[in-house]
């Protein structure tokens, strides 16, 4: 079994390596079992996609077409971006006073 990863859902990062390279976005979604994320706006693919209609009434059909969307990226060509100055850093795990893990900052010490 592999290290956890210590990006999540909802973080700040910035890309360190890659055609997005020095780009900053919020983490869409995050694959631990693949070590991949998804940031909003960045790694942009295009997929074909065809029209499909729904029985529904409620939900509207599907148009077709070239859709963009994000791609995944390695976890390790992202830095999470410290909350309290905005710039990469490396993420540390410690337990807190309730016995509780938490992330922090190694570049301020602050919890994330």
């Amino acid at each position: 079994m592999g290290k956890t990863m210590r990006v999540r859902e909802g973080d700040n990062v910035v890309v360190i390596a890659g055609k997005d390279r020095g780009k900053t976005g919020r983490v869409l979604r995050a694959e631990p079992q693949r070590r991949r994320v998804y940031v909003e706006g960045l790694n942009m693919i295009k997929r074909h996609q065809r029209p499909r209609s729904m029985k529904d009434t409620q939900r509207a059909a599907q148009t077709g077409g070239i859709i963009e969307k994000e791609g995944p990226i390695d976890v390790s060509n992202v830095m999470l971006l410290d909350p309290q100055d905005n710039q990469p850093t490396r993420v540390g795990i410690r337990v807190g006073g309730d016995g509780k893990r938490v992330r922090y900052a190694k570049r301020t010490g602050t919890e994330i």
